[in-house]
């Protein structure tokens, strides 16, 4: 059976990140964007792995650009802008295709694991995953969904 932690993935900085480092984990995976009505959700995100990082929960961030142009900035100046904006300091990766024949195999696998209001395909920026200790998605959240929102399901993950 597939789990998260058997895919790679380059890091904001270039450099392969093998996501078995993450096992035993709750990992809430967010496709990111920095000129999107959603981007102060980066706020949120940053709250929850705040909360949360010393029980072993990890957000991490892919930007893309496949949704309106709004990530149209360098890996060096995405880094930048959520640093500088949001004080983010959970893990950020390369940027992503999510949809498509170009969607990062990661993608490609959470879609199919939990699909949306467009089947598998993400409708727009800041969609999540919630994904368990042991690898598994345990749920999606669309856009619009808050981050805040989704604290009694990272807790019962947590806690589970």
């Amino acid at each position: 059976m597939t789990t998260l932690h058997d895919f790679k993935a380059a890091n904001i900085d270039g450099a392969a990140i093998d996501l078995a480092s993450y096992e035993g984990s709750v990992v809430l995976v967010v496709n990111t964007a920095s000129q999107c009505g959603f981007t102060p959700q980066y706020a949120g995100l940053q709250r929850l792995h705040e909360s949360y990082a010393d029980q072993g929960f990890a957000v991490l961030g892919f930007p893309c650009d496949q949704f309106g142009g709004q990530e149209p900035g360098t890996e060096d100046q995405i880094a930048a802008f959520c640093e500088n904006e949001y004080g983010v300091t959970f893990p950020m990766f390369a940027k992503v295709e999510v949809n498509g024949e170009d969607a990062h195999p990661l993608f490609k696998w959470l879609k199919g694991e939990q699909r949306g209001l467009l089947g598998e395909a993400i409708k727009w920026n800041f969609t999540k995953f919630l994904v368990g200790r042991d690898g598994t998605v345990i749920r999606r959240y669309g856009s619009t969904t808050k981050p805040g929102k989704i604290r009694p399901d990272i807790e019962a993950a947590l806690a589970g």
